[in-house]
């Protein structure tokens, strides 16, 4: 394929790469403009005055027939009004997808309050408070005059949608179900290490819930209950049980504890009155050593009866996963011209970067399905191949020296699917790499599905005894950018690359007036041309925006609006808030002051010791006692922080001394990286080594023996 790539300056002044993508060979129904028209009629209608779902269609689109905002006046976009709905409150972060019906906003935050909000003016028609135990609140649904949404003590809530009165509560637990081999508190099958996840939504008379966990043990399952009376209707199970499908693919009784939760909302066909639920990776999810077999329903796409719960057919995207890869991501319903013919498919597909487009009704591969050998690790029980699609991946499949994915030094390093076992190894994509849960959309305008990824390693172990088993290795660098896949083809027509990963609740929202909206980390809202991604407008919302924007219309008047309140992946320093702000044409309201932005490095996060309180001395192989201002008694050869201390600030001109201490057993050292500062070669215990900082700065080392444990020192 031709590539043309060239910067753009973003609002901040910072570089960003457009790679333009030659579209597919020709054929009758290719454009001659670069963009992927003909779109045929599609069997969900794209939103237009109301934005009622998630997803804002049952199809998961993220697209708006309103066409008043356009490529050409979009820079005259406003505040319309802005409003705290938590006091100013930056001690949560915020999940929500906003949803809009009849001129109403409604939306909950972390804190477990509900709101209706007036979408002319900001004001808040109702607030109610549903629990007490925080969690992610990422959408609520809308049906028979009803809210649905769930809270962190496990329930599912009805309120009056014009008032906001509980009409009923449902308490959701693995008992309900009945299964005789569950007690949750015996750890057996992960009833009391789970809880409700994501968005509802609500379909001719269910509302769909999904769980969370997996990475506690959790044993996954996807609820429909009654709208009328909150009664579950049907459960269907992330790792089946004794008897049901796929059972058999679960070694003993893995399968108790086994994960698979499916944590963000389906995707709803009316017409084949299908659901399609993904579930999330296996548990444990790095160690495959008692897992053995492909793990069911783990890593799949499930097409599931959306009335009584049965196994249509599903599709497996990670045989036996041990790199965290789950692909939840909400799947996008699509209808395609493909060679003059009108296909219906699901784009399924995640943190491996690559989309898997099928046939809804059949789940057969609309662009072919190869198994390739891949590394194999007998201790993992690797599965021997694993599904490429046809087309392309829409990012790169293993680090590169020349941007963030650089891996830090010393460590064992490799592609998708490269194995691993004790001795932490980084791969990209990472489990926060490639697109993890934002939600993407597909343009009716385009025929583009556009999604935001993230270009960030991580360091692979099936260990614990101190060592994060899916850490981001300390001191490796972040960002993203926002692809556009043309699913005729399953090839990348652009990608915009930039500074921020886009891959974690940064969803997209496309609109007939040609202008994508997608948020970042350091509170930006971006308004984009959809033929290349170029920026036209930028909009400091004063926190992290990771949540999806969507428009509406009242009175002829379109807008647009977003919650922002930051997210802890994968910036676990993005600013937080509570700022739900609606823009229009010629809106008054002026922007928030901008936040401290969330450091590109995966940072040091332990607290500052002086050189004068550490000696001028770093100790390897020793974690800090802090409670003693001095280095831990006990070498320490798996944990990221056995640096004493990890992070030291000095002076310019100080002379720092590393020492490997005599009753230390390991060789040590201390190198320098990117910037190349220092490296004290290997020191024997008992040997030391002295470096002098003459110039101020930020110097992250690594410890060559042991490359996870990583310091930083701050010369001022």
């Amino acid at each position: 394929m031709d590539r043309r790539s060239f910067l753009t300056s973003t609002a901040a002044g910072t570089a960003t790469t457009v790679t333009l993508l030659n579209p597919a060979p020709a054929q009758a129904d290719s454009p001659t403009d670069g963009l992927a028209r003909p779109v045929p009629d599609q069997s969900h209608a794209a939103t237009g005055k109301d934005f009622p779902t998630a997803g804002g269609n049952l199809g998961n689109h993220n697209h708006s027939s309103l066409r008043r905002i356009t490529t050409g006046n979009v820079r005259g976009l406003g505040g319309a009004w802005h409003v705290n709905l938590e006091n100013g409150s930056t001690a949560s972060h915020q999940q929500c997808a906003v949803i809009a019906q009849d001129g109403v906003l409604y939306l909950a935050t972390t804190q477990q309050n509900v709101f209706a909000v007036d979408g002319r003016t900001g004001g808040v028609k109702w607030r109610t408070r549903v629990g007490d135990e925080t969690t992610n609140m990422r959408g609520l649904a809308l049906g028979r005059g009803l809210a649905f949404t769930i809270s962190g003590d496990n329930r599912v809530h009805a309120l009056d949608q014009r008032t906001g009165a509980p009409v009923w509560s449902r308490e959701l637990l693995v008992e309900d179900q009945g299964d005789p081999d569950c007690d949750p508190a015996s750890g057996q099958c992960g009833g009391s290490r789970g809880g409700l996840a994501g968005a509802a939504v609500y379909w001719d008379g269910l509302v769909y819930i999904g769980t969370q966990g997996s990475t506690a043990g959790a044993r996954g399952r996807g609820y429909a209950l009654d709208a009328a009376t909150g009664e579950v209707v049907w459960t269907f199970w992330g790792t089946p049980g004794p008897g049901e499908f796929g059972h058999d693919t679960w070694e003993g009784d893995t399968w108790k504890t086994g994960g698979a939760v499916c944590w963000i909302h389906p995707a709803v066909d009316p017409e084949l009155s299908t659901v399609y639920w993904t579930f999330g990776n296996p548990y444990p999810r790095t160690d495959g050593s008692t897992r053995g077999g492909d793990n069911l329903f783990a890593n799949c796409l499930v097409a599931i009866d959306a009335k009584t719960g049965e196994r249509r057919w599903h599709f497996q995207s990670v045989h036996h996963d041990i790199w965290d890869y789950d692909g939840v991501m909400s799947p996008v319903l699509a209808d395609l011209l493909i060679k003059g013919r009108k296909r219906r498919v699901v784009v399924y597909g995640s943190k491996t970067g690559m989309y898997y487009i099928l046939d809804r009704a059949t789940g057969k591969p609309v662009h072919g399905m190869e198994e390739r050998p891949v590394p194999q690790h007998a201790a993992q029980k690797t599965s021997p191949t694993q599904p490429f699609p046809g087309g392309e991946p829409f990012v790169e499949t293993e680090p590169r020296l020349d941007k963030s994915t650089r891996p830090v030094p010393f460590y064992p390093t490799g592609g998708l699917f490269e194995a691993h076992w004790d001795r932490a190894t980084i791969i990209f994509p990472g489990a926060g790499g490639g697109a993890d849960w934002s939600s993407p959309s597909f343009s009716h305008r385009t025929g583009l599905v556009y999604v935001g990824y993230g270009l960030i390693n991580s360091a692979y172990s099936n260990t614990h005894g101190g060592r994060v088993n899916t850490a981001r290795p300390l001191g490796e660098y972040f960002a993203g950018g926002l692809a556009a896949v043309d699913p005729r083809s399953n090839t990348v027509a652009w990608r915009r690359e930039g500074d921020w990963s886009l891959a974690h609740g940064n969803g997209v929202l496309s609109t007939a007036g040609g202008v994508l909206f997608q948020g970042r980390p350091d509170g930006v809202l971006t308004a984009l041309d959809d033929r290349d991604g170029s920026l036209l407008w930028s909009w400091q919302c004063g926190a992290g925006v990771n949540t999806s924007p969507l428009t509406y219309e009242i009175d002829g008047e379109q807008y647009v609006a977003v919650l922002a309140g930051g997210n802890g992946l994968p910036y676990p320093d993005v600013p937080k808030g509570d700022h739900l702000w609606a823009f229009k044409l010629g809106g008054t309201v002026p922007q928030a002051t901008a936040p401290t932005p969330p450091s590109r490095r995966n940072q040091v996060r332990a607290a500052a010791v002086t050189g004068a309180t550490a000696h001028d001395t770093v100790t390897l192989g020793r974690i800090w006692d802090a409670a003693r201002s001095a280095p831990g008694a006990t070498e320490n050869l798996v944990a990221q922080n056995a640096m004493s201390p990890q992070h030291l600030r000095v002076p310019r001109g100080t002379a720092v001394t590393f020492t490997n201490p005599p009753d230390n057993r390991s060789a040590h050292g201390a190198v320098s990286f990117f910037e190349a500062e220092f490296d004290t070669g290997l020191l024997m215990p008992g040997q030391s080594f002295t470096h002098t900082f003459d110039t101020p700065g930020e110097y992250f080392y690594n410890d060559p023996v042991a490359p996870q444990s990583t310091g930083k020192i701050v010369v001022h």
